[in-house]
């Protein structure tokens, strides 16, 4: 069966395939912006959605997440169905099972970009998804808010993560990247941050 999913940018460039988070899809509007700015710098953005998710847009019901097996077997589909040289990645849960993908990654698969990494679960900080982050094969970034509660700068020092992983901290971000008014920035500052850090660690990997 042939998956749906969205292109943003021109053929023929670089390739970034972008998943969701575990309760938007690809539609939200992070993921829309996120992606045009990404594809704005030269990355043709592939954006699709989770089995779960298109049920829940042809029903209008909400469904959580299936496990990981699933998730990780759709998201090789794509890349199989796509079947060129590209970096996969994804905001929140999408991100995370891109991670997890790059432990037997596809020989397409060169590298991977994590937009707000759920370190742990908000208010469970023993409760810790690094497992498979402590060795890397392929190169990985982190793009993190430093107050995201899932993973604050000062929490994510104190884990045992692969030497070579490239982070971008965006300051007092939080999971959605976006930082309080009294910090001086704007989501959209962090988003064009956040989109240029993406376009060139893609580029140096095509």
């Amino acid at each position: 069966m042939t998956k749906q999913y969205q292109l943003d940018g021109a053929d023929g460039a670089p390739l970034l395939i972008l998943a969701h988070g575990a309760g938007a899809g690809s539609d939200s509007e992070f993921m829309q912006e996120i992606a045009q700015k990404i594809a704005n710098l030269g990355v043709q953005v592939a954006r699709f959605d989770f089995p779960y998710m298109e049920q829940s847009k042809l029903d209008g019901k909400r469904r959580p997440p299936q496990k990981a097996p699933a998730l990780l077997a759709d998201y090789r589909a794509l890349i199989a169905q796509l079947d060129r040289p590209c970096v996969i990645g994804g905001k929140s849960m999408g991100g995370r099972m891109a991670s997890l993908l790059l432990q037997d990654a596809p020989e397409q698969v060169k590298g991977c970009v994590c937009l707000g990494y759920p370190f742990h679960p908000p208010g469970k900080p023993d409760n810790l998804r690094t497992e498979h982050l402590a060795s890397l094969s392929l190169p990985l970034l982190m793009v993190q808010g430093t107050r995201d509660t899932m993973g604050t700068k000062e929490e994510v020092a104190t884990y045992s993560l692969d030497s070579s992983i490239h982070w971008q901290w965006l300051e007092d971000g939080n999971h959605d990247l976006k930082p309080r008014k009294a910090s001086g920035f704007s989501h959209e500052d962090h988003i064009n941050s956040a989109a240029q850090a993406v376009a060139e660690f893609v580029k140096s990997l095509l």
